[in-house]
C-alpha cells in the first residue's frame, strides 16, 4: 500500500462518515425520504451524464444489471433509506456506528452461510466487534435513544448485508460510473412513491439546508463512490476494505464536531474495540486470500 492508496483511502473513510451528520442536517429541516430521493435523482443524473461523457454506455453485463437493481434497492432505498427515517430519532453518532458494522456483519455471513474459511484473528474480530457494539447499544438506550430508530438502522444494515451478498462477484465488466449512476436512479424510483404517500415537501430553503443537500449529493454520493473503485483498482477490494475500520471513529467524531453530540467514555471505548475488531477482520481475509493465492493453508 503506496501513499496515493493511503491518501485515498482516508479520504474515502471520512467522506463515508461524514454522510451521517449532513443526513442529520437533511432530515431536521425537509421530508427524509423525498429529500433522499432528489438527493439520488441528482447524483445519479450527474453520474450517468459523466459516465457518458468519458466514454462508458449502458451496455451491462447480466451481473451488472443484478447490481443495479439490487443496490438501488436494498442500499439505496432500504438502507440509505431507513437510516434518513431513522435519524428524525437518533444522534448521527449512532447511525454511524450501526452502519459501521457492515463488514464484520458481511465476514460472519460469509462464514456462517458460505463456508468461508475464517482464520483465528477473524474470529476474535467478530467477537471484539460485537461486544463493541452491544456495549454502546446498551448504554444509548439507557441514555433514552430511540429503540423505533435504532431497530430501523439495524434493519437498514443488515438490508446492505443482504445485497452485498447476493452480488458477490458482479463488480466486473468495466462500466462502474455509469452502474453507480444507475443504482442512484433506481433509488430515487424507489423512494419517490414511497414519499409522495407518506410525507409532504413542505420545505423552507435555508442556506444550512441546501449546503447539506449538495454536500451529500456530490461528496459521499459521487466522489467518495469514485474514490473508492480507484483505490480498489489499486490495490484490491479487500485491503481497500480495511479502511473501514476508521469509520467509527470519523462518524462519531464528525457529529461531535459538527453536531454537538456527546460522546462518553463507554462510547470512546466501544468505538475503539468495533474499530480493531473491523480491523482484525478484514487482515485475516487479507491473509486467507494470500495464503490461497500462492498455496499455503491458512494459519491464524
Amino acid at each position: 500500500m503506496d501513499l496515493r492508496a493511503l491518501v485515498l483511502g482516508l479520504l474515502f473513510a471520512l467522506m463515508w462518515s461524514s454522510a451521517f451528520t449532513s443526513a442529520r442536517i437533511i432530515v431536521a429541516e425537509a421530508p427524509p425520504i423525498l429529500s433522499l430521493a432528489l438527493r439520488f435523482a441528482i447524483s445519479g443524473a450527474l453520474g450517468v451524464l459523466i459516465a457518458l461523457a468519458i466514454g462508458e454506455r449502458m451496455r451491462l453485463t447480466r451481473g451488472q444489471w443484478r447490481a443495479v437493481v439490487v443496490f438501488g434497492i436494498c442500499q439505496n432505498a432500504l438502507y440509505l433509506g431507513l437510516n434518513f427515517v431513522a435519524m428524525q430519532w437518533i444522534e448521527a453518532s449512532l447511525a454511524a456506528i450501526v452502519a459501521s458494522t457492515l463488514p464484520l456483519l458481511v465476514a460472519l455471513a460469509n462464514w456462517v452461510l458460505f463456508s468461508e474459511r475464517t482464520r483465528l484473528l477473524g474470529v476474535a474480530g467478530l467477537l471484539a466487534g460485537t461486544v463493541g457494539v452491544l456495549l454502546i447499544l446498551g448504554t444509548r438506550l439507557e441514555g433514552g435513544a430511540d429503540p423505533l430508530g435504532l431497530a430501523l438502522c439495524i434493519l437498514g444494515v443488515v438490508a446492505l448485508t443482504a445485497a452485498t451478498l447476493a452480488v458477490r462477484g458482479a463488480s466486473g465488466g468495466g462500466n462502474l460510473l455509469m452502474v453507480v449512476g444507475l443504482q442512484m436512479l433506481v433509488g430515487a424510483l424507489a423512494l419517490l412513491p414511497v414519499g409522495l404517500a407518506t410525507e409532504v415537501w413542505d420545505v423552507t430553503w435555508t442556506p444550512t439546508l441546501v449546503a447539506a443537500l449538495a454536500y451529500t449529493t456530490l461528496v459521499p454520493g459521487l466522489l467518495a463512490t469514485w474514490i473508492w473503485f480507484r483505490l480498489v483498482a489499486r490495490i484490491g477490494a479487500t485491503p481497500a476494505a480495511t479502511f473501514h475500520f476508521l469509520n467509527p471513529f470519523f462518524g462519531v467524531v464528525i457529529a461531535a464536531l459538527l453536531l454537538g453530540e456527546r460522546m462518553g467514555p463507554v462510547d470512546a471505548v466501544g468505538v475503539a474495540v468495533i474499530a480493531g475488531g473491523i480491523l482484525a477482520v478484514q487482515v485475516s481475509r487479507m491473509g486467507a486470500r494470500g495464503a490461497a493465492v500462492t498455496g499455503a493453508t491458512p494459519r491464524p
